[in-house]
């Protein structure tokens, strides 16, 4: 297999596996219950179109972001961690996220498209497939991730009914304690590699 294509796929195969929209389909489907296909799939987008800015900006403009507003790649991670570690502590305690009750409500969207889905590790990841691909193989891979990551979410209903409220309600406690248990670990990182 050419060298280009099984990198493509190395990269896309890294930012697929962290960005994980698989942990995003009961809590995506939680906070749109109610709303009509057209809405869910306009929260797929929004939350694909906000990750997908987020991973583009960094991989053009990655350490020049950071040097522009003073911080540090340690700092990020802290931040983004905690953020990570309020959003599993909702679903694992049950606590009540508010959910989108009309066609204007964007939090679905933006929620998962930040920090879930496109938080500290898959910045970090992009950043460090670009210091090793350069632009090409990661724009690749994170184009491929981006649509993958859409099609899971459009259907997320779906995949919420076929695994039933039981199951789905303990995924979601499980998937909670998984997140928090992933942004402790981020923000220890980040606390050790603090200047």
């Amino acid at each position: 297999m050419d060298a280009t294509i099984t990198s493509i796929l190395y990269a896309f195969a890294a930012l697929f596996v962290i960005l994980d929209p698989i942990m995003s389909v009961p809590i995506f489907g939680e906070m749109t219950k109610g709303l009509g296909p057209r809405d869910v799939e306009k929260q797929a987008w929004i939350a694909v179109a906000v990750a997908g800015a987020l991973m583009y900006i960094f991989l053009f403009f990655n350490f020049l972001i950071f040097d522009l507003m003073g911080i540090t790649l340690p700092s990020f991670r802290v931040a983004g961690g905690v953020l990570l570690f309020i959003l599993g502590l909702q679903y694992a305690l049950g606590i009540e996220i508010p959910q989108c009750k009309n066609h204007d409500c964007n939090m679905a969207g933006v929620v998962i498209g930040t920090p879930l889905l496109c938080g500290p590790g898959t910045i970090t990841t992009v950043i460090l497939q670009v210091t090793e691909y350069g632009i090409f193989i990661p724009f690749t891979a994170i184009t491929l991730s981006l649509f993958a990551t859409w099609f899971i979410l459009k259907y997320a209903g779906v995949i919420h009914r076929m695994l039933g409220e039981t199951v789905t309600g303990i995924l979601a406690r499980v998937l909670g304690m998984l997140v928090a248990a992933i942004a402790v670990n981020i923000i220890a990182h980040g606390i050790i590699a603090l200047p």
